[in-house]
């Protein structure tokens, strides 16, 4: 017999605590534990996350990137942790203020989410958090996916996403920094 999930209001998921270092997603008031990444989604996390960092300090921009730890309220009662985050350096400000849990109530500019193997996780990031970044707001949205070796940018228009798929050898068209000189070659090795 399987039991009913307990719901947890935001404010409750703010606080939560269940004694242990996992981290949890919020799905319509359920929590969705994130599970460790693999190695190759951690080099690709890594990786990146360099490669963005140095593009902001050289053309000294006002943005943060983050990575994994920096949480997305994209609904009443969802917040999503995506493995990379790009938002404004006025709205981290403005959150380090609060001193609170590191949950952004408005849109980044960008984020990334690297699929990892099973079902319920592709289904995630390519339909549920697809659906959710377009609907609050977030310009850019990138899925890397290391088993059909690709990457698919989605630009928003219109309230809703258009995407491009880039393969091998192609470079990754990204609006937030198109001077970025970046394969899908060089995301996948991530050396």
């Amino acid at each position: 017999m399987t039991q009913t999930p307990v719901k947890l209001t935001f404010e409750e998921y703010l606080t939560y605590d269940d004694g242990t270092d996992n981290r949890y997603e919020l799905e319509d008031g359920v929590l969705i534990p994130m599970t460790p990444a693999s190695p190759i989604h951690s080099d690709i996390i890594g990786f990146l996350f360099i490669c963005f960092y140095q593009e902001i300090q050289r053309r000294n921009l006002d943005l943060k990137v983050k990575q994994g730890d920096v949480g997305i309220r994209t609904r009443l009662s969802r917040s999503r942790q995506p493995d990379i985050a790009i938002i404004q350096g006025e709205d981290w400000r403005r959150l380090r203020q609060f001193k609170k849990s590191a949950i952004l109530e408005v849109p980044a500019l960008l984020v990334v989410e690297v699929v990892s193997p099973g079902e319920d996780n592709e289904n995630r990031d390519y339909v549920k958090k697809m659906t959710e970044y377009a609907e609050f707001g977030i310009c850019e949205y990138w899925i890397i996916d290391p088993l059909t070796e690709q990457v698919i940018v989605n630009f928003l228009m219109n309230g809703s996403y258009q995407n491009t798929v880039f393969t091998g050898q192609q470079q990754i068209i990204c609006q937030l920094f198109p001077d970025l000189n970046l394969t899908v070659e060089q995301v996948l090795i991530a050396e």
